[in-house]
């Protein structure tokens, strides 16, 4: 096992991200590789960890002033053994080769826990649509599709959105991949209802993220119902998140951004949850805001410096929506302190993985993001299906397969972690799950 981290790491040096969510990975899945010496034999996780395509490109654009800008372009085109790509594109300052592989590599597990026929990919740009306006975010977006369109399709990659990539974008990318390739189809997910989304895409992440919490404690006879809950981010995920969270009992406490954190003793109700949503998608304001609206609640400034006092609270349940390695050693030992029974990840890969280990050995129940934010996705592909029929389903429909689909994903991961000796261990059991069923595919499909 050494032996192929020590190959990735010395082909990709610098990749930290990347290289966490491989080890993750490759240290879930020994006992299957135990179990099935074919697997080795195949060299099948070093396929795995292998893009199957790499995109990297120039996107040129200009700005109100008439000033131009260069920004860089990507897609991560990961494994297609179960379906065409499929997995977000994030526009934020932060993006390079390293996240966005490893966004990817995580995607493909992800995907293939849903039980729907995708394949994993992710892309981007280091472009901030922050600040920007919305003719400036057009022209972006229409230099970026100028290239990426060559590269997707419905039957063969089929982006959607992801941090700073919300309807708008999605809008803009549409519209030139349909002006340059003169068809009008189902290329990209997450789009507006009046031409091709779906019901309940918008909230598909959240919602799933607190279905599976809900299905984590309903295997033990509990429920959401009366649990103080702390919630990172303040974005589509931690919006949708609190507002599942309210609708099934529970009372949330805290949300967050880059600036700093709020802390709301009273708890965060539908009143309020909508003040958020205002703010953060209207008037793309700061968290502090809220504070000044409900001078209740408490404003802590971010420090980077320090171990994020938002964990420090007392609270039975943590869903950390923001962004990866969020929650770090420290971090986890507030939560263990505060009495935190349960951590559910919306965000990709928000826990380090020193984080995880004292978590789940302090017997807390985890739920990775890679089972327990498949719900995107999962309506995503919903969403593709319902584009190939030319036809919507009805909101309690689509909200109710979402709802099957988190059920069936919680039961996999469990049975998964049982079978190869991690009984009740989420993170194996979802990394095991997901892991069979692609790398099955990849054999049956040959030496590709």
């Amino acid at each position: 096992m050494p032996d192929i981290m020590e190959t990735i790491e010395a082909r990709d040096p610098g990749e930290k991200e990347f290289h966490q969510a491989v080890h993750e990975v490759v240290e879930s899945v020994k006992p299957v590789l135990d179990s099935h010496p074919e697997y080795r034999y195949n060299k099948i996780l070093e396929r795995l960890v292998e893009p199957e395509r790499v995109i990297m490109f120039r996107v040129p654009w200009m700005d109100d002033r008439g000033e131009p800008h260069i920004n860089r372009g990507f897609r991560i085109e990961m494994n297609s053994a179960i379906g065409p790509y499929k997995g977000g594109l994030r526009f934020h300052p932060s993006v390079t080769l390293s996240i966005l592989k490893f966004l990817a590599f995580e995607q493909v597990f992800k995907n293939a826990l849903t039980s729907l026929p995708l394949g994993g990919g992710k892309g981007g740009s280091d472009f901030d649509p922050k600040g920007k306006s919305d003719n400036e975010v057009m022209r972006f977006c229409q230099s970026f599709m100028a290239e990426l369109y060559r590269h997707i399709g419905p039957d063969t990659d089929v982006p959607a959105g992801d941090i700073g990539v919300g309807a708008r974008e999605i809008g803009y990318l549409f519209g030139m991949y349909k002006r340059l390739r003169n068809e009008f189809t189902g290329v990209l997910t997450g789009k507006s209802l009046n031409w091709g989304g779906s019901l309940i895409r918008p909230e598909a992440t959240g919602y799933g993220c607190v279905y599976f919490a809900a299905e984590m404690l309903q295997s033990r006879g509990q429920s959401l119902a009366g649990r103080r809950c702390l919630v990172s981010g303040s974005g589509n995920v931690a919006q949708f998140t609190v507002e599942k969270i309210i609708a099934l009992g529970g009372t949330v406490l805290t949300l967050s951004d880059s600036s700093g954190y709020i802390f709301d003793e009273e708890g965060i109700d539908e009143e309020k949850l909508t003040f958020v949503k205002t703010l953060k998608n209207v008037r793309r304001g700061r968290i502090e805001e809220y504070a000044d609206a409900y001078p209740q609640a408490v404003y802590t400034p971010a420090n980077p410096d320090t171990a994020n006092p938002l964990w420090q609270h007392k609270a039975e349940v943590a869903f950390p929506c923001a962004t990866q390695n969020e929650i770090d050693t420290d971090d986890a030992r507030h939560l263990i302190a505060g009495g935190v029974q349960m951590v559910v990840e919306g965000a990709n890969m928000p826990t380090v993985p020193e984080g995880i280990t004292l978590l789940v050995e302090s017997g807390l129940l985890f739920a990775p993001g890679k089972a327990a934010n498949a719900g995107g996705v999962a309506v995503s592909g919903l969403e593709m299906a319902q584009n190939s029929m030319r036809l919507r389903w009805p909101m309690a429909e689509v909200e109710d397969r979402l709802r099957m689909i988190m059920k069936n994903i919680h039961a996999s991961c469990l049975d998964a972690a049982a079978q190869y000796g991690k009984p009740g261990n989420y993170v194996a059991g979802a990394n095991i799950a997901g892991f069979i069923k692609v790398v099955d595919a990849m054999l049956d499909q040959g030496l590709v």
